[in-house]
């Protein structure tokens, strides 16, 4: 699969392998999310990579990452988990993970591999084909019902989350990529799902106002329509939770 970026993003991948390589027995570093399947956004998008690691990853990787933040900015948005070698095969084991500036560890999720195998792109080493082993139907469903029922659907009870973009924006798109995964085994991206959102009764003015910080320039940020948008939000996702998993 080609994929096709601009200079700047260009020059931040290349920069953090060639860095990474320097501190980390790399064995391999894959692309996956939004700039793999042709729908990044420059500035508004993560960079989302996989680093195969033959040895655990020393202090001195989140010394790149935090280097290269402060030479570049978009740096931040460049997420990447390590996974050693020797456990690519294990969807359960949570690996070294820098991302949003932060270290912590995390597993490679089955919609993670599944996209790595569907890009199958490599920015160094061998392609995910060559050493991921695949992800069954079944795991993926598996995760995705798991995903939709014990961490989206309990989130509902918090009310805060609701006035925050991100959680806004996620939530809607995680429910239609979902259905859609669920209903016909395709992965789709956030542009697919955002044409998606409308069958599946989500109010049109959220949908538009998720548009518009994706795609477009500002999104409203009136107190009031933060607070219409958080109720609005809720009860979609209160209900359209059930509905995609039945």
């Amino acid at each position: 699969m080609a994929v096709v970026y601009d200079e700047a993003v260009q020059q931040l991948l290349d920069g953090f392998v060639a860095s990474v390589r320097q501190v980390a027995a790399v064995e391999a570093i894959w692309l996956h999310g939004s700039l793999a399947l042709g729908d990044y956004q420059l500035g508004r998008s993560g960079l989302d990579v996989v680093a195969v690691v033959s040895s655990p990853p020393p202090a001195a990787v989140e010394d790149v990452h935090r280097r290269l933040i402060a030479e570049s900015p978009p740096a931040s948005k460049l997420h990447c988990s390590y996974m050693l070698a020797d456990q690519l095969a294990d969807a359960s084991i949570r690996h070294v993970t820098f991302a949003q500036e932060r270290y912590f560890d995390r597993p490679v999720t089955p919609v993670t591999r599944r996209e790595l195998a569907l890009s199958n792109v490599s920015l160094f080493g061998p392609p995910p084909s060559s050493l991921l082993p695949a992800t069954s139907d079944e795991e993926l469903f598996s995760f995705i019902r798991r995903d939709l029922r014990e961490f989206w659907l309990p989130a509902v009870a918090r009310w805060t989350n609701w006035y925050v973009d991100v959680w806004v924006d996620l939530s809607l798109l995680t429910i239609a990529r979902a259905h859609v995964t669920l209903t016909t085994g395709e992965l789709i991206t956030k542009r697919a799902a955002l044409d998606v959102l409308p069958s599946l009764g989500a109010p049109a003015a959220v949908v538009a106002d998720i548009t518009r910080g994706r795609y477009g320039s500002r999104r409203l940020a009136t107190p009031w329509w933060r607070h219409r948008r958080a109720v609005l939000t809720r009860r979609f996702v209160q209900t359209a939770i059930p509905a995609v998993l039945s």
